[in-house]
C-alpha cells in the first residue's frame, strides 16, 4: 500500500473527462492522481509549485551553509584583497 501525500484525489480517468475542474480543486490543495488506487502523480497550482521549490531552494542553502560551517576560516585583511 502507497501513501497519498494529499487530501484530495481523482481517479485519472475523472483528469481526463474534466482537467478543468481537478485543476480549479488544486487551488485548495494538492490534488493525487490515482491509478488503480495508486498515486501516479500530484497536481498543485503553479503558486504551489514556487513555494514548494523556494524551500527547497532554502533547504539547499542550509545544509550549503552547514557545510561550510565546519571548514577551517582564512583570515585576509582589506589590504589583501587590493592586492
Amino acid at each position: 500500500m502507497e501513501t497519498i501525500l494529499a487530501e484530495q484525489t481523482v481517479g485519472i480517468s475523472e483528469l481526463k473527462a474534466n482537467p478543468n475542474l481537478v485543476i480549479e480543486h488544486a487551488e485548495e490543495g494538492v490534488v493525487a492522481v490515482l491509478n488503480r488506487n495508486k498515486p501516479v502523480a500530484y497536481i498543485l497550482t503553479a503558486d504551489q509549485y514556487s513555494a514548494l521549490m523556494d524551500r527547497v531552494e532554502d533547504y539547499e542553502l542550509a545544509e550549503l551553509a552547514r557545510e561550510r560551517m565546519n571548514q577551517p576560516t582564512v583570515r585576509v585583511t582589506l589590504d589583501d584583497l587590493r592586492a
